[in-house]
């Protein structure tokens, strides 16, 4: 007996099965689970999905829809063209007779300057072209219809120094009122002192000769 011990492995060294001791198997999701689940990400991806594309469609469609709206009939498209287009013709002409002004050229100053008022008195800037074309007549000798513009425009540009500036210097020279003289340069000289300035009248605003000539006198009272 002692022999046939000795030759057994030590099977006596190993502890017995516990037959209380379950295995531990891992966890299996039920089909039905398994299935549901499956279909909940489905209909949730195609729902997505559906959103998507909906949004894309709808992104699409407004685009097209403002592209393709216009607000505008072609008569009014039509209608402002046509504004658009005498408005830089007009600007052109007033810019124009500026140049000539600055160059001396008061006869070819007073067509462009004339044409402004004659043609696009609609136009609000007109009244500007109206200054210069008084400028202009004062010196090509109609000092008359010069006085009377500068007294009109000085009312609808009331405000703007250079005709009250000018309007002031003509009222002394031209109709030798001294105290309307008074009233319109100090006008003048509250907004823009500069007029007190014969180089700046000059050199500046190019005013004619014989307008500079008629503001010496009246700043030195002569």
């Amino acid at each position: 007996m002692g022999s046939y011990k000795a030759q057994i492995p030590h099977l006596h060294l190993l502890p017995p099965p516990n037959p209380n001791a379950k295995t531990l198997k891992p966890p299996l999701l039920s089909p039905g689970i398994s299935t549901r689940r499956f279909l909940l990400f489905s209909l949730s991806s195609t729902c997505t999905l559906a959103l998507v594309n909906a949004k894309l469609l709808h992104s699409g469609f407004m685009d097209a829809l403002a592209s393709s709206f216009d607000p505008l009939s072609q008569a009014e498209k039509d209608a402002s063209s046509l504004v658009s287009r005498r408005v830089s013709e007009a600007v052109e002409l007033l810019e124009r007779g500026k140049e000539l002004q600055a160059q001396g050229d008061f006869p070819k100053a007073l067509q462009f300057f004339t044409s402004v008022v004659e043609n696009y008195k609609d136009f609000a800037f007109s009244d500007y072209a109206r200054v210069g074309r008084a400028l202009a007549l004062y010196e090509v000798g109609d000092r008359d219809e010069a006085i009377a513009e500068m007294e009109d425009v000085s009312i609808s540009l009331k405000g703007y120094p250079e005709v009250h500036a000018a309007l002031a210097a003509a009222l002394y020279a031209d109709k030798h009122a001294p105290l309307l003289a008074e009233n319109q340069f100090a006008i003048a000289t509250l907004l823009d002192p500069h007029f007190t300035d014969l180089s700046y009248v000059i050199e500046t605003k190019h005013w004619p000769p014989s307008l500079v000539s008629s503001l010496q006198h009246f700043i030195t009272l002569s």
